[in-house]
């Protein structure tokens, strides 16, 4: 019984053995994106803004696109954009960080008693962080924009919980793979930018002819976009039995990355 325990532990050996450090990994994670920088941590929420503005601009006004539940206004567009473009970048950069998590830290391989289970945990915590922020940047424009988003969009943190446990797989396989194929560093730009650009960040399904639903609903995103978007915007709540389905996926995904880490960890000296 005790080992099976320490078995579905595993995971999460960095929150219960290694909780100071991994606090201080994310914070320096976080701070240190913005070290030198004039503004420090503000730049946290004026970038999501700069950003918004940016897409209200490209999307609303040059391109005039328009979205099927938007009323006809370029603020409601951009905000629509953005929820599906802050779930999309939260992954994103687990996906092309990953890689470079144990390369970019040789010192720490070294290091026989380092925890390296905390590099990939660090970063998906700060990579959450910064979702957050975007969020509250959201929560804001809305109320200024439109008046204050529906009550369910509390609920996001819920919607954005099994991402973040596929994520936390993603990373692991990532991480250990970058070390020994440094290729794969190279490959996961296109395959963020492949995610963005066949998901509902951008178009939604019902804009598409359905031959191509199929592609885009294979997409792992796609489904935490059209929740995230139902919370936030549209006051509906998410479609609980997905989310479950989701959620165990993601549950093992994660327990999948965590066992190949662990099992290709004793090499990475030799490597690097």
């Amino acid at each position: 019984m005790a080992h099976c325990l320490e078995m579905l532990s595993l995971p999460f050996q960095s929150f219960i053995e290694h909780p100071s450090l991994l606090w201080e990994m994310t914070k320096r994670d976080v701070l240190g994106r913005y070290r030198g920088a004039s503004f420090g941590l503000l730049w946290a929420l004026l970038s999501p803004f700069l950003m918004l503005c940016v897409y209200t601009i490209a999307f609303g006004f040059v391109l005039k696109s328009k979205w099927p539940h938007a009323v006809d206004s370029k603020a409601n567009f951009a905000l629509i954009l953005y929820v599906g473009l802050i779930v999309h970048g939260f992954f994103a950069e687990c996906l092309v960080r990953s890689p470079q998590l144990v390369l970019g830290n040789p010192n720490f391989v070294k290091r026989v008693i380092f925890p390296l289970d905390v590099l990939p945990w660090s970063m998906i915590l700060s990579a959450t962080f910064h979702a957050l922020v975007n969020m509250l940047v959201f929560v804001i424009l809305h109320t200024i924009t439109a008046g204050p988003p529906p009550l369910t969009v509390i609920l996001f943190p819920i919607v954005l919980l099994p991402l973040i446990v596929l994520a936390a797989g993603v990373a692991w396989f990532l991480a250990s793979l970058g070390v020994y194929l440094r290729d794969v560093n190279q490959i996961m730009g296109v395959v963020a930018a492949a995610l963005l650009f066949l998901s509902s960040a951008i178009v939604p399904l019902d804009a598409l002819p359905e031959r191509y639903h199929l592609l885009f609903r294979l997409n792992p995103l796609t489904f935490i976009i059209d929740q995230a978007r139902n919370v936030a915007l549209w006051g509906v709540a998410p479609d609980w039995a997905g989310l479950g389905i989701y959620a165990a996926i993601s549950v093992v995904v994660m327990y999948l990355g965590c066992a190949w880490f662990r099992a290709t960890r004793a090499g990475f000296a030799d490597v690097i």
